[in-house]
């Protein structure tokens, strides 16, 4: 089998296990890309039709459960002589290893898994699957804890041919129930007697009955008690015993009456107020089908002959004292012909009735075999009971779309044929349409998605995908579907939606430049952007602890999730960095007259653009002071502006300022108003009045000899070189502080 390749899509990898009836192999599930488990039937079995027939449709039905602790049924199939199920694989170890390695096991940890075996078993009466075949061997323990119980409905395949095979089913004699060693119909309280013993070996390590046969075990279960758990490991709780006790009475109507009821007791049983409760006691006398043992009689002759000296003195003393009345010889002669005449009529009348028995067996009035396909279960099993027929049970329950559920719609015995009064029909019934479960999606890629669901008869023109964003899976992979994964749907009908990643979302860089380092940490680490980097740098326009730069990404540079960003942040100003104040002479147009003054300049803060100092109004001449921050390269420049019309500027270089030869400018002339009357109180001194305007203010325009930036044109200053004055035209316009132009622009 190691290589073959099973149903065209299960590739043998190898042998994992095995028992009376099957093989278990571990496979690789080539479509779905998954291992697998498969339980491949023996090949003494392959050509027992009943057992066959039995063996598939068992686990038919245990593919209808889906519990956490059950193993899945994934497929049932046949391949020429091959028939084998594929089932989940579970990695791990079963109990019956784990119990040879370490039994006893701690109380905590064998009531988990009894919990999880009992919750399982819940699950499968809920549906009417009884095991049958609860033992340490078909209980897997996986690597995460996880319980799951294996071989649902295997057990119910085991027939008359099977009974004296060795191996799984000989081995579970130790874990029959009393009325399964009977041979009589069993039920749910069978698995709980089953699960009870599996419990009693965690806790002990041994088993509660052994013999050297599976008979002398079989009546070890229907006859002898076994000894207390507690006996054999004090450290068991009593209010744990006291469920090992119930669940292995050999009455079933002392055990639990249910799974759900068992489950219950071993969710509570190691609860504080629970642990020293009483022993649980059962009334053995009202059992009256109670085997009961009894002692041998001893003959009277080795009683009396025992004891010491005088035995037979005394015998023979009671002989002689007692009369003894002689028989008549007339009845003795007739005794021995009446006692062989007595068993002669005894024979005959015995032979008689065993004829008549045999008679009354072998005529058997014969009748005919109705149609009852069309018919629902209950009319079908009625018209056959009517006749005398039998319903084989349990019916054989496989959907059809042309019949509704629970219609019969095939019958082994066709309509007309004659058969034998208690003849079994085996009937068919139609089942609800039948749902899937949705396959594991996630992970894989679109491609596959769309070939698993194909598979399991979803049509291609009803799958389609939707790309997404994620920060969880890469581009490409499948991050969910609709209907979810695991859900029940219908392949016929069911339409899918396939969520695929996009890969994780990209966002515009934001700008860090003169903000904190720990603002910037702060932004990233929100984007989901990581810090790396963090140099530093002297710069003259951002202020010492701020950033100046970033990089690799620039503001509105699309950055994705992780992505690492370096930053430099300003230490101040260069050591050769030299702060100049640089004084200013103003006067209003004409003396008393308000008069708006605005002042513009740049320094090495602001790389030559012309930057707003303010405006301010005053009435009489003053000196404003402008700070300045100059460098070797980079010179600073005032300009004046006087009711919004440019008057003058200066220049302010760096090796002036550093040697102290920066000439300040002269005040400038003021016009002497007309003689007027003078008042009768003299005017209140005019306060100045800070005002700042904003770059595009209408007062800071200049025409003629100033642009826009408010310093004086190269025409201007070649004019003011000659004396004369006025300039013309457009330029950069930087006035030398020697040089003064009192003339104004029209």
């Amino acid at each position: 089998m190691i290589g073959h390749e099973l149903g065209g899509r299960y590739q043998v990898i190898e042998r994992i296990g095995g028992g009376g009836m099957a093989l278990v192999y571990r496979a690789h599930d080539i479509l779905l890309n998954r291992n697998v488990a498969i339980k491949v039937l023996r090949n003494q079995f392959v050509h027992d039709e009943e057992f066959i027939r039995r063996f598939r449709r068992e686990a038919q039905s245990a593919a209808s459960l889906s519990h956490p602790n059950v193993v899945s049924i994934y497929d049932v199939g046949q391949e020429e002589d091959v028939h084998y199920i594929v089932m989940e694989y579970v990695e791990g170890k079963n109990l019956n290893e784990i119990i040879k390695e370490r039994a006893p096991l701690q109380v905590d940890e064998a009531i988990r898994i009894a919990s999880q075996i009992c919750d399982a078993l819940d699950h499968a009466h809920q549906n009417q699957i009884i095991h049958r075949d609860i033992k340490p061997h078909n209980i897997l323990i996986g690597r995460n804890g996880r319980v799951k119980v294996t071989d649902f409905g295997i057990a119910r395949a085991v027939t008359s041919t099977t009974i004296t095979q060795t191996g799984s089913v000989v081995g579970s004699v130790h874990y029959f129930s009393p009325e399964h060693a009977k041979g009589v119909t069993t039920g749910e309280k069978s698995d709980l007697y089953s699960l009870g013993i599996v419990l009693y070996q965690m806790l002990t390590g041994v088993l509660p009955f052994l013999g050297e046969s599976p008979i002398s075990v079989a009546l070890k279960h229907l006859q002898e008690e076994f000894e207390e758990p507690r006996v054999l490991n004090p450290l068991i709780p009593q209010s744990v015993e006291n469920v090992i006790l119930r669940s292995m009475r050999k009455n079933p109507d002392e055990r639990y009456q249910s799974a759900k009821q068992m489950l219950h007791d071993l969710e509570t049983c190691l609860l504080p107020e629970r642990r020293s409760e009483a022993k649980a006691s059962f009334h053995d006398d009202d059992d009256e089908e109670r085997t009961r043992i009894i002692p041998a009689i001893k003959p009277i002759q080795h009683t009396l002959g025992s004891r010491s000296g005088g035995g037979d003195e005394r015998m023979r003393r009671i002989e002689d004292d007692e009369e003894v009345p002689v028989q008549p010889k007339g009845k003795r002669k007739w005794g021995m012909p009446a006692l062989w005449v007595g068993l002669t009529l005894l024979l005959l009348i015995a032979m008689g009735s065993v004829a008549w028995y045999v008679r009354s067996q072998l005529v058997v009035a014969e009748v005919t075999v109705p149609n009852v396909t069309n018919h629902s279960l209950e009319e079908a099993t009625a018209m056959l009971d009517e006749i005398g027929l039998i319903v084989e049970d349990p019916v054989v329950q496989q959907y059809n779309p042309n019949y509704g559920e629970n219609v019969v719609w095939e019958q082994n015995k066709k309509e007309g044929t004659v058969v034998k009064e208690g003849t079994h029909i085996i009937l068919t019934v139609s089942t609800a349409k039948p749902t899937s479960n949705v396959p594991k999606l996630t992970g894989g890629t679109y491609e596959d998605a769309v070939k698993a669901l194909v598979a399991d008869g979803v049509d291609q023109s009803r799958i389609s995908q939707d790309p997404r964003f994620s920060e969880d899976f890469p581009e490409g992979q499948v991050i969910g579907s609709e209907p979810a994964e695991g859900s029940e749907y219908d392949p016929d009908t069911a339409s899918f939606v396939i969520f695929v990643s996009k890969g994780q979302e990209s966002k515009p860089m934001p700008d860090l430049t003169n903000k904190t380092q720990k603002e910037a940490k702060a932004i990233l680490e929100e984007m989901g952007l990581v810090l790396d980097e963090v140099s530093e740098d002297t710069s003259y326009s951002v202020e010492k602890g701020k950033i100046t730069k970033q990089w690799p990404y620039e503001q509105g540079d699309l950055v994705s999730p992780g992505d690492k960003i370096s930053v430099s942040v300003s230490t101040g100003y260069p050591p050769e960095a030299l702060n100049y104040t640089f004084n200013v002479p103003v006067a209003p147009s004409s003396e008393g007259k308000k008069t708006k003054i605005r002042i513009v300049f740049s320094d090495a803060r602001n790389d030559g653009e012309p930057q707003e100092w303010g405006t301010r109004t005053i009435a009489k001449s003053q000196v404003l002071s402008v700070n300045l921050v100059l460098a070797p390269n980079k010179d600073g420049a005032v300009s004046i502006y006087q009711d919004g019309e440019y008057i003058e500027a200066f220049e302010v270089r760096y090796s002036d300022a550093k040697n102290g030869t920066v000439q300040q400018p002269e005040p400038p002339a003021t016009q002497t108003p007309e003689p007027t009357v003078a008042p009768t109180q003299a005017p209140p001194e005019p306060t100045i009045e800070p005002e700042i305007l904003p770059p595009d203010s209408g007062e800071g325009e200049n025409t003629g000899d100033a642009d826009q930036t408010g310093f004086l044109t190269e025409d201007a200053v070649q004019a003011k070189q000659a004396g004369n004055g006025k300039g013309n035209g457009k330029g950069n316009g930087n006035g030398n502080g020697n040089n003064k132009d009192k003339s104004k622009d029209h």
